[in-house]
């Protein structure tokens, strides 16, 4: 079985394609992005400190960064997951907190992505009390 870091470095087929289906907030036939996991990781990097932003928000900043109209919703939580535990993996290693992915600007408490992480709530609500973000 392939390690989070493993997933997160495999090159992934992105691209924008129709919406197979209707689904959340996305209608069927709209201009849809697939991101890779390193799309996903590099954008949340890219979020300053301090500042947060929803689910919903970085699917659509995402979309509109690659000339789509939505960004895929299952993949966006997949890839979520894909950036968050690996990022786990490197603070365990003794990385600073500084040099990885923030993903706890996106992920909080009520996210259901946060439920699946190995490491827990409690430890995104403590990075996000860190920053002076919202529980």
């Amino acid at each position: 079985m392939k390690s989070w870091t493993d997933r997160l470095n495999t090159p992934g087929i992105n691209g924008i394609t129709p919406s197979p289906r209707t689904i959340a907030d996305v209608v069927e036939g709209q201009p849809m992005l697939v991101p890779t996991a390193r799309q996903v990781d590099a954008f949340i990097r890219a979020i300053p400190e301090g500042m947060d932003m929803d689910i919903r928000a970085l699917r659509m900043a995402l979309a509109i960064e690659h000339s789509a109209e939505v960004t895929c919703p299952v993949t966006i939580g997949y890839h979520l997951r894909t950036v968050a535990e690996p990022a786990n993996e490197d603070l365990e290693r003794g990385m600073a907190l500084g040099d990885i992915a923030p993903f706890w600007g996106v992920l909080d408490a009520s996210t259901p992505t946060t439920r699946k992480l190995s490491f827990g709530a409690a430890s995104v609500a403590a990075k996000r009390k860190r920053e002076g973000l919202e529980q």
